[in-house]
């Protein structure tokens, strides 16, 4: 291959290790990967040379990759090129901005090899056929007369253009009914008066075909849906049927069928065929479908150039097909993963429920011997270290697939990392550890979820209490950073240190400092991880720096703070009143040991209890009982889970007014709001802390 069919591709990330990775997935024969790793050097690069298509992330630090697209789209040598957003997050509003600045695609990182590949060979074959084709009409302008010359270069811009607007029908979209039909529309009439997109159906039918025709003389576009249990039998499904089998190209002449078929016949009439191209699409070693091509009385057969860019088309439409199918099957494992996920946290929280249940029925009984004191807090430490790591574990899963929703609202940063500091004091204190807290005077204000950023401080503060031995200190610090609109809230230790390389990777998700075999340590490597995922979600940054091992570690949170804001003090939220008063409450629970241990506790706080077992037992129970409060299992037997229950008891007049806990291992945000929709007043998840359970109780009247 001769430099002159060296096709260039440039990449533009700031991140050196995000550019090595995409880098090392599209160097192939033939195509010279340049990198760039800022707009104004991808600038300089597009000057310099000719790109058969760029790479470009969306979020730099000097011009971002909007900003760099029209700077590139005004430069007349690169005005056409090509360009491929990378970015994390895509929304329609992104979406949108990308593609008025002249985007063809989106690919959401981390990127899928395969996928990345594919979209990029697209256009690098695009790129070399253009180049091929403006060759070509070179040469005839050549030997040609000008006038000659001419129309076979419109020819060659007519075609390059349908080129052009194939490869944009065929990455537009990962949806293989979208990309039929697309495509059927695209070749008629340029290419023939009938085309149909056949695609090989894995389960049910054989086929189905999206169909486009033409009627003359007005060349009205008609669509159209053929399945194989309708379509007619006529020589060109004979044809069809033979590509799909044998994988190989069928040409037929001298057709005496009409079109379109019967299903779709109307007042118009028919019109006869005269011949039909039928390709195999083909990709991985497999058939995926066939592309028909047919033509009528006024074009009675295909040039050997029209043959030519049906090939190619049919080769794209193939890829393009192909991309659609891995896509779905991503999509399909990721929605068995997560089901795994919920079905997994449900199944370890349940067996935590009676154990939490069992340690508060003890402190109930008030047995005062320190031996069991001690094992009482030793069980309720490891049952909350338990929950903890199936509530980072599904988090991490949510955030990975931007599905964190936040409840935004106004909070001060200061009483934020106040409140959540004495909440981890007296288990610092106990793990042997001096712990230290540096506030400024003045509230800092911004804008964000207050449960998540709790929960970001308490995950750092958490993990430097792990990594830090008996005797050593803590200390967080919160302050304005001057000049730069940001908060920084830091949380220091004098704990085990971390290498270089360990810095560079603390906040990928499964990243452990604890090596050792014995694992003394703990924890699933996901804490940190949750904190950079929440705190990019509120539009912040997180930081790590060490001096080396042995020297404590610095986790540093900054977070934007908004001008303008009215620095209004919210009101404190009442506090839960003491449950002084009886309760009539049914337990419908499956797992014996949490219903008899729920009940054990409800009665020494002095509620009158009934249990039930399963859902129509405890809809029978609640009929005859009266309960005001019903705590019920979402994932009951018998045919009747906790919705079915909520659902009866809401529409019996009866019970109607009766205050519905859901008390389940389920804990997402989707069950939550099923468990709303059915009628559910509260949703808690398992294990369920008992005093919170009682402020709910003796809220009710």
């Amino acid at each position: 291959m001769s430099s002159a069919d060296i096709v260039n591709i440039l990449i533009v990330d700031d991140l050196a290790e995000k550019v090595l990775v995409l880098k090392s997935i599209l160097e192939e024969p033939g195509q010279n990967v340049l990198t760039a790793y800022s707009g104004t050097e991808a600038l300089r690069q597009a000057l310099e040379h000719e790109f058969a298509v760029i790479l470009l992330d969306v979020n730099m630090p000097d011009i971002d990759g909007f900003e760099t697209a029209a700077l590139i789209r005004r430069r007349r040598k690169s005005a056409h090129t090509p360009i491929i957003f990378i970015t994390g997050f895509a929304d329609e509003m992104h979406t949108a901005q990308g593609y008025s600045l002249g985007a063809v695609d989106y690919i959401l990182s981390p990127v899928v090899p395969e996928i990345l590949r594919t979209k990029v060979k697209v256009f690098v074959e695009l790129f070399r056929l253009n180049l091929q084709i403006k060759k070509q009409a070179e040469e005839r302008i050549a030997l040609a007369h000008e006038q000659a010359a001419r129309a076979a270069a419109e020819e060659a811009t007519r075609r390059s253009a349908f080129l052009a607007e194939a490869s944009k029908v065929l990455t537009s979209s990962l949806d293989a009914e979208a990309i039929l039909g697309g495509l059927a529309r695209l070749a008629v009439p340029f290419l023939a008066d009938v085309a149909g997109v056949t695609l090989l159906l894995e389960q049910g039918e054989r086929w189905t075909t999206e169909m486009a025709w033409t009627f003359p003389p007005d060349a009205t576009l008609h669509t159209g849906r053929l399945k194989a249990a309708d379509g007619p039998h006529d020589e060109l499904r004979d044809a069809l049927e033979r590509a799909l089998r044998d994988g190989e190209p069928q040409m037929r002449a001298d057709l005496e069928t009409t079109y379109p078929p019967v299903p779709f016949a109307a007042a118009e009439g028919t019109q006869p065929l005269r011949t039909a191209v039928v390709l195999p699409l083909r990709a991985r070693g497999r058939i995926l479908g066939a592309l028909t091509l047919a033509l009528g009385d006024a074009r009675p057969s295909f040039t050997p150039d029209d043959l030519a860019l049906a090939d190619d088309l049919a080769g794209r439409a193939a890829i393009a097909l192909d991309n659609a199918r891995l896509y779905q099957s991503i999509q399909e494992s990721d929605r068995h993963k997560n089901q795994f996920l919920a079905m997994l946290a449900h199944e370890l929280r349940n067996p935590l429920a009676p154990i939490r249940n069992a340690v508060e029925v003890m402190r109930f009984i008030g047995a005062k011997e320190p031996a069991l004191v001690q094992v009482q807090d030793m069980i309720d430490r490891q049952v909350k270290h338990m929950a903890r790591l199936i509530d980072d574990l599904l988090d991490m899963s949510r955030i990975s697939r931007g599905k964190v929703l936040l409840r935004k609202e106004q909070l001060d940063l200061v009483e934020l990392v106040r409140g959540v500091v004495e909440d981890y004091r007296m288990s610092v204190e106990t793990a042997g550890l001096r712990l230290d807290l540096y506030l400024p005077s003045e509230p800092l204000w911004t804008v964000g979820d207050p449960t998540r950023l709790a929960q970001v401080v308490g995950n750092v503060l958490h993990n430097a209490q792990k990594f830090t031995d008996a005797g050593g200190r803590l200390w967080i610090e919160a302050r304005r950073l001057p000049d730069e609109g940001l908060a920084e809230i830091a949380v220091h230790d004098s704990g085990i240190g971390m290498e270089p390389a360990m810095l560079a990777r603390v906040f990928e998700t499964f990243t452990q400092a604890d090596r050792s075999l014995d694992r003394s340590r703990g924890g699933l490597g996901l804490g940190l991880a949750l904190v950079k995922g929440l705190v990019e979600l509120h539009g912040g940054q997180v930081q790590a720096s060490s001096e080396g091992p042995g020297r404590g570690t610095r986790i540093a949170i900054q977070l934007p703070l908004p001008m303008n804001l009215a620095h209004e003090p919210r009101a404190a939220p009442p506090a839960s009143p003491a449950c002084s008063s009886s309760h009539r409450v049914l337990v419908i629970e499956d797992n014996q040991d949490a219903a008899a241990s729920m009940e054990m506790l409800l009665r020494l706080a002095g509620h009158q209890v009934q249990v039930a077992y399963s859902g129509p037992t405890g809809l029978e129970t609640a009929r005859q009982f009266s309960p005001q409060i019903v705590l019920c299992d979402i994932g009951l037997p018998g045919g009747m889970d906790g919705y079915a229950v909520a659902r009866n008891i809401r529409q019996d007049p009866t019970l109607h007014a009766t205050y519905l806990i859901a008390l389940t291992g389920y804990g997402q945000d989707g069950d939550k709001s099923t468990s709303r929709d059915a009628g559910f007043d509260l949703h808690l998840t398992k294990p369920v802390d008992f005093h919170e359970l009682q402020g709910v109780l003796a809220s009710v009247k």
